[in-house]
């Protein structure tokens, strides 16, 4: 287990799965937690299941002032800030028909309110500060109907590299966790219910299912705490497989097309 006694940690996207999961694990290794969302009703779900430990602060992450107040929040109510994790995300894309707004929204909350955050989170970090971001198979992989939300995490690697160079002096490290397909409610709204995910899921992934956000939650505790000490600028990959495949890996062409005999 992570130890991270009196470590305080910001997460973004709280409301989330993923981000109550995470939550959920920094609470359980002893870390205080400032819990930032839009959504303020699973927020302050997410906080009071998470105890004394945890508060919740409504937050939309585009808003200077509000990121500022976030941070202010954390600092006053637990007295420092240790660790970041972003896992604000919006998936809003429509391909190449993605309208000029619509592009500014996404990579305004995806990349560019990431990168405004580590500064001002990084700011009040001392040595052995710790920054991760939820970035993503897709900023990895190119994926059909999808262009705005890949290029956002593509966008996001590449801020994780440079924040960590930048950081690296002041013993700061940034990382990167990027999973596959995960048990979400935005995959809960298209697909109704885990089994369906998992059934449809098994067809990219080859542990045959999608991923279960405290397992992608326990990528993030390993690199915010100690045990990676010597990891920073990279990506850890939770995706089931995903990456590893190439086109012909679990067969299905072969089962649909027999040689002839």
């Amino acid at each position: 287990m992570a130890d991270l006694e009196r470590k305080v940690a910001i997460v973004t996207g709280a409301a989330s799965y993923l981000g109550a999961a995470i939550g959920a694990a920094l609470a359980a290794s002893g870390a205080r937690i400032m819990l930032a969302d839009r959504d303020a009703e699973h927020g302050a779900e997410v906080a009071a299941r998470l105890g004394s430990n945890a508060q919740f602060v409504p937050t939309d992450i585009a808003d200077d002032v509000e990121l500022d107040r976030l941070v202010a929040s954390a600092v006053e109510r637990f007295g420092r800030l240790d660790i970041l994790v972003g896992a604000a995300a919006i998936f809003d894309d429509e391909g190449l028909e993605t309208s000029r707004d619509l592009w500014h929204r996404v990579l305004d909350v995806n990349l560019v309110s990431a990168a405004l955050l580590t500064g001002k989170a990084a700011a009040h970090m001392t040595r052995g500060g710790a920054v991760v971001h939820l970035a993503s198979i897709s900023g990895r992989t190119s994926q059909p109907n999808r262009v705005v939300y890949n290029v956002s995490k593509a966008g996001l690697l590449m801020l994780v590299k440079t924040a960590a160079q930048q950081l690296a002096p002041r013993g700061i490290r940034v990382n990167a966790v990027s999973p596959g397909w995960m048990w979400s409610r935005n995959i809960e709204r298209r697909y109704g219910t885990r089994e369906r995910a998992d059934a449809l899921g098994a067809e990219f992934h080859a542990l045959g299912r999608i991923a279960d956000p405290e397992e992608v939650a326990q990528a993030v505790l390993f690199l915010v705490s100690d045990r990676a000490s010597f990891v920073t600028g990279t990506e850890l990959v939770v995706d089931g497989g995903y990456s590893a495949m190439g086109p012909e890996a679990l067969g299905q062409a072969f089962e649909k097309i027999r040689p002839i005999q």
